[in-house]
């Protein structure tokens, strides 16, 4: 499930967020007072983005945290004026994703959080492999993109069967006719492929990922890129995302049902 991390939000600040997050549920904040907590956060859960206030923490305070997790979306969110130049340079020049004016995008803020989140991206990165995988129907789209969202959080196909109104035998038919990929195997590919994007963050090792993403140790998660893209964990992020698919097509669409 899509979490933004805040880090010293103010109230009214936050409020607009929770807002404006796009409907449906899927988003949820997790408010942190200080840098420990939002360090906690991000070796605890996945997280999809960060939200900071730029006049209540400058970025000089954040640069540790920043280096060792670039690739996670660092977005600010303040009372931005005429004469901030320099606070929009550094914002710029510091890596940040994107700057939300407070006042002006409060309505707007959460679709736009979520526009520029580590999940968007992913599913940008991934833009494609449905049809290069063959998922071309209504169930498979749409199974498709439910995991894509939630890749830290293992399902049993009898669960998404649950979710999508039929039995696990006709969810499993279904979703492999027309000679695409078994949906267990697509299930380990969304989840290898979430691992592969936080292993670009120095501050992530395997231990952190498999933790976040729920598998049962470091090695079951390398054990599980060998299968889906036939390479250790360590080599996902080289292989990237497109490598990834690749690799799956190639030969790792089918298992046991």
């Amino acid at each position: 499930m899509p979490a933004v991390a805040t880090l010293a939000l103010g109230r009214e600040v936050g409020q607009a967020l929770q807002r404006s997050l796009p409907a449906g549920g899927a988003w949820r904040l997790v408010p942190c007072g200080g840098l420990p907590q939002l360090e906690h956060t991000l070796r605890s859960q996945l997280v999809d983005a960060i939200v900071f206030p730029p006049h209540r923490m400058p970025f000089a305070a954040l640069t540790g945290l920043r280096q060792s997790f670039p690739h996670i979306p660092w977005i600010a969110f303040g009372p931005f004026r005429p004469d901030d130049g320099l606070l929009m340079l550094a914002a710029v020049t510091g890596g940040v994703t994107l700057a939300l004016v407070e006042g002006v995008d409060n309505a707007v803020a959460g679709e736009l959080v979520a526009r520029h989140s580590a999940t968007a991206l992913r599913r940008r990165e991934l833009a494609g492999a449905d049809r290069l995988l063959r998922l071309s129907g209504p169930l498979q789209q749409l199974v498709w993109a439910w995991l894509l969202e939630r890749p830290d959080r293992p399902i049993r196909t009898t669960q998404l069967a649950a979710l999508v109104g039929c039995t696990r035998e006709h969810l499993s038919r279904e979703f492999a006719a027309g000679g695409a990929p078994n949906l267990k195997r697509v299930i380990d590919l969304t989840r290898v492929v979430c691992a592969a994007s936080l292993l670009t963050n120095p501050g992530y090792d395997a231990r952190a990922v498999a933790m976040i993403l729920r598998f049962a140790s470091a090695s079951h998660l390398t054990t599980t890129a060998r299968r889906i893209a036939g390479v250790p964990t360590a080599r996902l992020p080289s292989l990237g995302v497109s490598g990834i698919v690749a690799a799956f097509a190639r030969g790792a669409t089918r298992s046991r049902l």
